[in-house]
């Protein structure tokens, strides 16, 4: 894909480096010249010194041919601007990183059509690793709307030994849980479960579900 990142502090950074590993078309924006130096010399992307509020800029990262760009900018203004501005340019996938939940309609109205909400998920994180620390969180789906987990199976776990199909029947699984995946750690294979397939003594068990359901599904997966 051809990627546009407004903003190149530390996350847009790292997303850069990582985007570029993946094989992506990445450019960068950035006000800041030594930023862009940076950025370039680590990561081998394309950079452009300007404000991405300007759409000579855009237009010059290629935004009428971008499939997503990404507003990672300092203040939520700026990221707005810059929303209505790839919008107006016909890039069709716009994601931004809200720092003020109070532009959430602002950037509703510019045309975004993901908002991340860093303050959020790292609020989860830190009650996760309070209330649940045999549970991961390692992913975000649908805006916020639903998570993946994955919950290590422990030694003497009452779920070892038994059937996908027996704890999704189990009165306490909540029905808003899905078992998506298992990782066993002995073999160093991945599983995409059924039914019959069984819980075995450190297992991964990838898991979508909403975030009130997960303490339920942790319980019966992790009881000893």
């Amino acid at each position: 894909m051809y990627i546009i990142i407004a903003g190149a502090g530390l996350i847009g950074q790292q997303l850069t480096k990582m985007l570029v590993e993946n094989k992506h078309d990445v450019v960068v924006i950035d006000i800041d010249k030594e930023v862009c130096e940076f950025v370039y010399s680590q990561t081998g992307a394309m950079t452009i010194n300007g404000s991405a509020t300007d759409i000579r800029i855009l237009e010059e990262a290629g935004a009428k041919k971008a499939d997503v760009l990404v507003c990672l900018m300092r203040n939520d203004a700026d990221n707005i601007a810059c929303a209505l501005i790839a919008k107006s340019l016909g890039v069709p996938r716009i994601i931004v990183r809200m720092r003020n939940p109070k532009y959430e309609q602002a950037y509703n109205l510019s045309g975004v059509t993901t908002i991340v909400r860093l303050a959020d998920l790292l609020l989860n994180l830190i009650i996760m690793e309070i209330e649940q620390p045999k549970v991961k969180k390692i992913s975000v789906l649908g805006g916020g709307k639903a998570e993946i987990y994955a919950i290590k199976i422990p030694k003497k776990a009452k779920s070892i030994g038994k059937k996908i199909k027996e704890l999704a029947q189990n009165k306490n699984f909540p029905k808003e849980c899905v078992i998506v995946g298992i990782y066993r750690e002995d073999t160093d294979d991945f599983l995409i479960p059924r039914g019959d397939h069984i819980i075995m003594e450190n297992d991964t068990v990838f898991l979508v579900s909403k975030s009130q359901y997960i303490k339920k599904a942790a319980h019966v997966l992790t009881k000893t």
